[in-house]
């Protein structure tokens, strides 16, 4: 029978494949975590400050339904590269009631911005990747849902967001396999349309969809495992 012969005492940690992992008194070390779903949560958003000074026209109000948003002004008339753009600052938020504020907020303005949200999609490319890098599940859940409701809010969006896809897919990519029918809870989170895996496949479809000819191509380019949902 083959025995081996115990460490002396005092072994000493090391990388592997470094002169000192030959040596006896040397344990060997798996690499550090990578990291990549490790939450990195944002600083404080300017949204909060401008929320906190009373600097938004609308109002939260409750009732039989709960929560609910009223606006102050008419929301057409907004201007959208303002608010919009703090809107989604504020989307990293998840305390309430700056989260609930952001997020209604968004939907609200998307719902009633028609074609002035095409000129502001460019001043929100940067936002929407800092949100998406807080790597927090509860917030990019929640910025797929705007994402998917921004391309279908304007004719040209879908297509204008195609070459910032660089900046807003590499976390998608990330994240794309994770919860997709793969242990309890999962239905539950279905229901609630808050399994990230899904959402990220539904956000995708929705971006091949209104992104034009050149879409599948690019988003293949960061998500190589994603298939097309147009393919007859």
């Amino acid at each position: 029978m083959r025995t081996f012969e115990p460490l002396p005492k005092g072994e000493l940690n090391t990388e592997g494949f470094t002169v000192k992992s030959t040596m006896k008194i040397q344990v060997v070390v798996g690499p550090p975590a990578a990291g990549a779903f490790r939450e990195r949560p944002a600083k404080p958003t300017d949204f909060r400050k401008f929320y906190k000074h009373g600097d938004f026209p609308i109002t939260l109000e409750h009732d039989s339904k709960g929560n609910r948003i009223a606006w102050k002004v008419e929301i057409e008339k907004l201007d959208y590269h303002h608010y919009l753009a703090l809107f989604f600052d504020g989307l990293c938020e998840t305390v309430h009631p700056y989260d609930f504020f952001a997020c209604q907020d968004i939907h609200d303005m998307l719902e009633h911005g028609g074609n002035k949200v095409l000129p502001v999609v460019l001043q929100l490319i940067k936002l929407i990747k800092n949100v998406l890098n807080t790597r927090i599940r509860q917030v990019i859940c929640t910025t797929l849902k705007v994402l998917q409701h921004l391309v279908v809010s304007a004719e040209m969006v879908g297509e204008a967001l195609v070459p910032y896809y660089r900046q807003i897919l590499p976390i998608l990519n990330i994240f794309k396999n994770m919860n997709r029918n793969s242990g309890d809870g999962i239905d539950y989170s279905q229901q609630k349309r808050e399994n990230i895996g899904d959402l990220i496949q539904e956000t995708l479809e929705v971006f091949e969809h209104y992104g034009g000819e050149d879409a599948f191509i690019n988003i293949r380019y960061m998500v190589p495992t994603y298939e097309s949902c147009l393919l007859i």
